[in-house]
């Protein structure tokens, strides 16, 4: 760093004049904090703001933020090592973080980062501001992330625009070419420009109220009170147009409590003449119902979510599907699959599938049980293999997968993923989204995948039996290969993939194992009435999960201890909360091998497999309800056998 003061070095530079400097140095001492010098100068309008910036960047005369913080006091030297090590481990902004810890407040925060980039700290008040909406639009819409940024004033030429941190020289350049003003930068606390954000995006005529509407009203009934009755005559529905404010805000509400609620889908089924509108949400794998909203709304509706996924609202006579980037019309950050279906009278019904985008689940919280759980890591540490995750849709086979990918996720694997949609991220993966429409199929993935020199492949699916096949070969040459199949148990899976042509000496060689799984509701733990069962109720569970079997687990029935649903305020008074994983492996042994490679019956393969040790389904779900965390009527409900 160089040693001359800012002063001498803008003297040097002949920036200004040696009485200018004096000047202002006389300045400083008089005033109480005493400002940089810097900025002094700036504010007497003897040196120019991006003269003075370019001098203390090439001069390497600006402080670090961690010196900012510590010689302002902002934050103590012990605090600030606790932050650090914890930015460095978890890959974190530091300034993140430091709220996380609560070391700081974002008020703090932003004074801390307006004298390091030497910028005024400014508070935004709550009134309306005069600058028009659609310019403040383009100004937040231009902001790349993390940055937040909201316009504040305008003078004449001039606009001021609050940020929660600054953007580059280069992009302010941007920014002014684009808007034609100057822009005069000011740093405020993140949480105000959001709300200063907000009352634009809701401002009486903007052009952003139909797109974007963040004010979710409390409940379905307050948005509907004052609503006129419904139609008298069916055609006067079609008068409810996809525009309406308030047809806007019933759609956005009905997405906000769904995701609030962890809903997974969304059905809207609109009926035949002055029947009102049903709208369910399946909750932990249930429907139940949400909401009934008048028939007057029956057309508009689904043409209002058709056009936030961009499909054609003329098209009625067909399926349609798409997707919604929910974040760009709501107050929340999730990503939504649309799929449409003709129903009768000429009325179209509307499934939301809610995608739970995010990181994986941890290996120790998908509820496998011990030899479960050792069978299924000894085969995901293998060097090569076909490892495959089954059950119906929405049984967690993903979730599953992305669990046993992160235990292996290091930088001296490359893994591909092929997915068909993309929910769960992980840092060190290279996930690909499939697109059929163009012909980009599991298959064609995975046979790319073999030119670039992966070490694990994950196929979001075994659809055909060109992607098995390609899959199989894939995990004798070397790979290790994850996938998943739409079977009932894992003896099926063997005969299922058998029955599409696969060669079964090859699949024998390749299979490592099974894992066959279903999603059960957990009870609440919150209201949950634990209680000892009656002999006969006792009697009927064992006979359930197999006298001799029962007999081999070598459980004390007299210790056996159930639990029932009772309801509370934190599950909706369902008595349930959150679902639980319910699994049977089986490992792909010598037995099994041999089986496989004479095409045995399921039945066969699933006697193997339960005499090697294998524990059914609905056995590993009868053993969860005798440790209390679920009903035996939930088990019976998922589980045949």
């Amino acid at each position: 760093m160089n040693d001359m003061k800012v002063g001498e070095i803008l003297l040097e530079q002949m920036l200004i004049t040696p009485q200018q400097l004096n000047e202002a140095m006389e300045r400083q001492k008089l005033l109480s904090p005493p400002p940089l010098l810097g900025k002094l100068l700036v504010r007497l309008g003897y040196v120019k703001e991006s003269d003075l910036q370019q001098i203390l960047d090439r001069y390497e005369k600006r402080l670090s933020f961690t010196e900012v913080l510590l010689a302002h006091n902002y934050l103590s030297k012990e605090d600030l090592e606790v932050a650090l090590e914890m930015s460095r481990s978890e890959i974190l902004p530091l300034d993140r973080v430091l709220l996380n810890l609560d070391f700081v407040t974002e008020e703090t925060l932003a004074k801390a980062i307006a004298t390091y980039v030497d910028r005024p700290f400014a508070h935004l008040d709550n009134t309306k501001s005069s600058i028009k909406t659609g310019l403040a639009s383009g100004i937040m819409s231009f902001s790349p992330a993390p940055h937040k940024m909201v316009p504040t004033t305008i003078d004449g030429r001039a606009i001021t625009i609050a940020m929660n941190r600054p953007l580059p020289n280069k992009d302010v350049q941007r920014l002014e070419d684009l808007i034609k003003l100057k822009v005069i930068t000011v740093i405020a606390p993140e949480s105000e420009i959001v709300a200063s954000q907000k009352r634009f995006s809701i401002l009486p005529g903007s052009g952003n109220v139909e797109e974007r509407d963040l004010d979710i009203p409390e409940s379905i009934m307050e948005l509907m009170s004052g609503e006129t009755e419904e139609p008298d005559v069916e055609l006067d529905a079609h008068k409810v147009t996809e525009k309406d404010s308030l047809l806007v805000k019933l759609v956005n509400k009905i997405i906000y409590d769904a995701y609030q609620r962890k809903a997974s889908d969304i059905h809207i089924e609109p009926y035949p003449g002055k029947k009102d509108i049903v709208v369910r949400l399946r909750v932990d794998g249930k429907c139940s119902l949400y909401q009934k909203l008048p028939c007057k709304y029956k057309y508009a509706i689904p043409s209002r979510i058709k056009i936030m996924a961009e499909l054609d609202i003329a098209e009625r006579r067909k399926p349609q599907d798409g997707k919604i980037d929910f974040k760009k019309f709501g107050p929340v950050d999730v990503e939504l699959r649309v799929a449409t279906m003709p129903t009768v009278g000429h009325l179209e019904d509307v499934v939301i599938r809610l995608l739970n985008i995010g990181e994986p689940m941890r290996f120790e919280q998908l509820g496998l049980s011990g030899r479960n759980r050792m069978a299924f890591k000894n085969a995901i540490i293998q060097p090569y293999g076909l490892v495959l995750v089954v059950g119906p849709t929405g049984s967690g086979k993903t979730t599953t997968l992305h669990s046993a990918i992160a235990v292996i996720n290091n930088p001296d694997l490359k893994i591909w993923t092929a997915e068909d949609p993309v929910e769960i991220t992980q840092e060190g993966l290279r996930q690909v989204q499939i697109n059929s429409r163009i012909g980009f199929t599991f298959a064609a993935a995975l046979r790319s995948f073999l030119r670039l020199d992966p070490d694990v492949i994950m196929v979001g699916e075994m659809r055909d039996s060109e992607t098995a096949a390609i899959a199989i070969e894939a995990s004798l040459t070397g790979h290790l290969v994850f996938s998943t199949l739409h079977t009932n148990s894992a003896s099926e899976t063997v005969t299922r993939l058998l029955e599409m042509g696969l060669d079964p000496f090859s699949f024998s060689d390749s299979l490592l194992c099974v894992l066959a799984q279903r999603l059960a509701r957990s009870l609440c733990t919150h209201c949950k009435e634990k209680y000892r069962p009656q002999a006969a109720e006792l009697n009927e569970i064992i006979k359930e999960y197999g006298v001799d079997e029962f007999a081999a687990a070598d459980i004390n029935r007299d210790s056996i201890v159930l639990a029932r649903a009772e309801g509370c305020d934190h599950c909706h008074n369902t008595g349930y909360k959150g679902r639980i994983g319910i699994h049977e492996l089986l490992e792909c042994s010598d037995g099994i091998k041999s089986l496989i490679k004479t095409k045995s019956e399921t039945g066969i393969i699933r006697y193997q497999a339960i005499s090697e040790g294998m524990t059914t389904l609905k056995q590993d779900g009868i053993l969860k309800v005798m440790q209390g965390l679920t009903e035996i009527q939930e088990i019976r409900r998922i589980c045949i056998r």
